[in-house]
């Protein structure tokens, strides 16, 4: 059962060469493409939460997936604690996700300018004009939103909690 879940959200995991054609599609039809990027390791309420928030801000969520060797760079040699395709097929998994794109750099913009959503989301603390892609994607029409987080959520406190620190 475990390996047809997975290989049924493998479905939804793409590189930059196979999405390229899926999102011209997209466009195509009119669907409104929003796009959200993250680490998404230790999956808790807050990251749920905030994906359905930004799955409804259009018709297409498509999730960049920062790369295991990118969150090492980014968070340390100790992180992730779930290696990159496991996170990958969790969140492809989610009914509401339409694709999960992993990237290698410590940043999505190379990815933001390929996708162009019509609508960018980061959480809430971030400054929109502060947001990687921000301007790319102003400059094409899009939107940049910002989503409140669930107080009390992160990975980071998980990980905290579950050491005994």
């Amino acid at each position: 059962m475990i390996d047809t879940l997975e290989k049924l959200a493998q479905q939804k995991v793409y590189n930059d060469q196979n999405i390229s054609q899926l999102i011209a599609k997209w466009k195509k039809d009119g669907e409104k493409i929003v796009f959200t990027n993250g680490v998404f390791d230790l999956l808790h309420i807050g990251h749920l939460s905030y994906l359905l928030k930004a799955a409804s801000l259009g018709t297409r969520l498509i999730i960049g997936l920062n790369a295991d060797s990118s969150v090492k760079r980014l968070k340390g040699e100790t992180r992730p604690i779930n290696p990159e395709n496991s996170r990958a097929s969790i969140l492809a998994a989610m009914f509401f996700v339409d694709a999960v794109i992993i990237f290698e750099e410590d940043t999505p913009l190379r990815l933001i300018k390929e996708v162009l959503p019509d609508v960018l989301v980061k959480g809430a603390d971030y400054q929109i004009e502060n947001i990687v892609g921000a301007k790319e994607v102003q400059e094409n029409g899009g939107e940049v939103q910002t989503i409140e987080f669930v107080d009390g959520h992160s990975s980071t406190k998980l990980i905290q909690k579950i050491s005994g620190k």
